[in-house]
């Protein structure tokens, strides 16, 4: 997040496409009035939210506000600070592959030009079907609306493409109207603040980098556990999968920031310049060696608190034979100076024991253990563990000897742990990248080049599963940490995966 308090905050227009959906209402619209309470954004801005329902203001005020109620991290709106919010909201109903819609957005502008006396910024967000991203720039290009180099932004949601061919394809599309300055591509991952942390983490403390490389790093782990099925996301989800909805894009995020080299500076297109270095640097997949370092599985029925739950094939808009992963596992190497031979693994699923993400960087072996060959008194590997969800946290584990007379050891945590240590309230992800828009300021958001580096990286295993359909689908019951072949994926390499255990709330 930008610092604001030296940056003057141009008058900015928000246009919102998909303005009646979830994420609108969910994330968006909070993430806005958040940042409006505490004086983060512009004294002058206008939220011009549309989409095919018809509404007045007063009534997509009101739906706006129970949201809010619900699902704003500062709690329920008082009634005078929604008013002096909400008063700058306002609806249009349109049809937004109608060219002749956008009139309309043209002549609120303006007016808000000659009101305000200034040029203001103007953020189109498409909360849309990817399908419609497209179909919204060549509007705003056909009807003449803003779009000014250094004022103009278009903000786009994931999935950016299916495969690696449409995400050229959108790409393009995309950069034949704005350029790659104004193309906010959002991974809300990379908003998160402990994400952010890891490259202060890194680059801020200089005992991290003579640490940071294959001499002491043994393998990294990346685990995204979801213990949710995909609820109403069957008929999405039934086409995507799980390597195309989290591993090409969040996970293979925190991959790049963790094996990134540093950057010059903080400046967006160097940081970024990094991070696509990783994905070049990755060892190219063939398709012979996928079933050694790629596992795929999809959740049966099962019990999840005391209460039965259908496997994946039985969720709605879910085909009955659905050969579609709604778990992966895979082994990826990066081939440069720094990570030469160090094993990364990456692991998500939907219906496991517990949802967690977390990055854990494993330490080797000390080279010569000089105490006793008592299995109980053998030094552990350090561990450095990033947890992002539920508990957001930086720990440290360490070998101490325990207390007493005899010389026995025992791990130890260094934590920092944020809901003890943060003075200040955890912003959520989507109001740190929100304001990061509104600065311009593309540190946390893909570029073209590293959207098709993502994809290029996972297409031979993407090719491979398409092909290759599964006979034993379900493979692993729900509540379960995966399929079997997971762990065998991770143990014939010596390791396990390691699951964290949170603090209950």
């Amino acid at each position: 997040m930008p610092n604001t308090s030296d940056k003057k905050i141009e008058p900015t227009v928000i246009i919102i496409f998909g303005a009646n959906g979830d994420l609108t209402k969910r994330k968006i619209i909070p993430a806005l009035y958040n940042l409006f309470l505490e004086n983060h954004l512009p004294e002058k801005f206008a939220i011009i939210a549309t989409s095919r329902t018809k509404f007045t203001d007063e009534k997509y005020r009101n739906d706006l506000l129970e949201g809010i109620n619900e699902f704003s991290r500062t709690g329920k709106a008082k009634k005078e600070q929604w008013a002096e919010f909400s008063k700058n909201i306002s609806y249009q109903a349109a049809d937004i592959k109608d060219v002749a819609s956008y009139n309309e957005f043209h002549t609120r502008i303006t007016e808000l030009k000659n009101e305000w006396k200034e040029n203001p910024s103007v953020l189109y967000y498409c909360a849309v079907s990817p399908d419609l991203f497209c179909t919204i720039a060549e509007n705003i290009s056909k009807s003449k609306l803003e779009n000014k180099k250094d004022s103009t932004r278009i903000i786009i949601e994931k999935p950016f493409g299916k495969d690696l061919g449409s995400a050229k394809t959108l790409n393009e599309d995309l950069l034949n109207i704005f350029d790659e300055k104004q193309i906010y591509r959002i991974d809300h991952y990379l908003g998160k603040e402990v994400v952010q942390n890891v490259m202060a983490f890194r680059f801020a403390n200089s005992i991290m980098e003579p640490l940071w490389n294959r001499t002491h790093i043994e393998h990294v782990q990346i685990s995204v556990t979801e213990k949710i099925g995909v609820e109403d996301r069957g008929s999405y989800f039934d086409h995507a999968g799980i390597l195309r909805d989290m591993i090409q894009n969040h996970l293979l995020q925190l991959l790049c920031i963790i094996a990134m080299e540093p950057p010059v500076n903080f400046d967006a297109d160097l940081v970024r310049d990094r991070k696509v270095d990783v994905l070049k640097a990755m060892r190219k997949i063939l398709p012979g060696t996928i079933d050694n370092i790629a596992v795929r599985g999809q959740y049966g029925a099962g019990w999840v608190e005391g209460k039965e739950v259908p496997g994946y094939r039985d969720e709605v808009d879910v085909t009955e034979d659905s050969n579609t992963e709604t778990y992966a596992a895979m082994k990826l190497h990066i081939d440069n100076w720094r990570w030469q031979g160090v094993p990364f693994y990456l692991r998500t699923g939907k219906r496991l024991y517990e949802s967690a993400s977390h990055i854990i960087i494993q330490f080797r072996e000390v080279p010569h253990n000089i105490f006793n060959n008592d299995e109980r008194n053998l030094p552990k590997a350090n561990r450095l563990i990033i947890s992002i969800q539920p508990d957001m946290a930086i720990k440290f584990q360490l070998q101490s000897k325990t207390p007493g007379l005899e010389m026995m050891l025992n791990t130890v945590d260094m934590t920092f742990d944020y809901s003890g240590k943060a003075k200040t309230e955890t912003p959520e992800a989507y109001e740190t990248l929100l304001l990061d828009v509104i600065f311009g300021d593309q540190t946390l958001f893909m570029r073209a080049d590293q959207v098709e580096a993502a994809w290029e990286a996972v297409m031979p295993i993407l090719d491979y599963w398409e092909k290759n359909q599964m006979t034993n689908f379900p493979n692993y019951p729900a509540n379960s940490w995966g399929p079997e072949n997971a762990e065998a994926l991770i143990a014939k390499d010596g390791f396990h995966w390691i699951n964290i255990p949170h603090k209950k709330k």
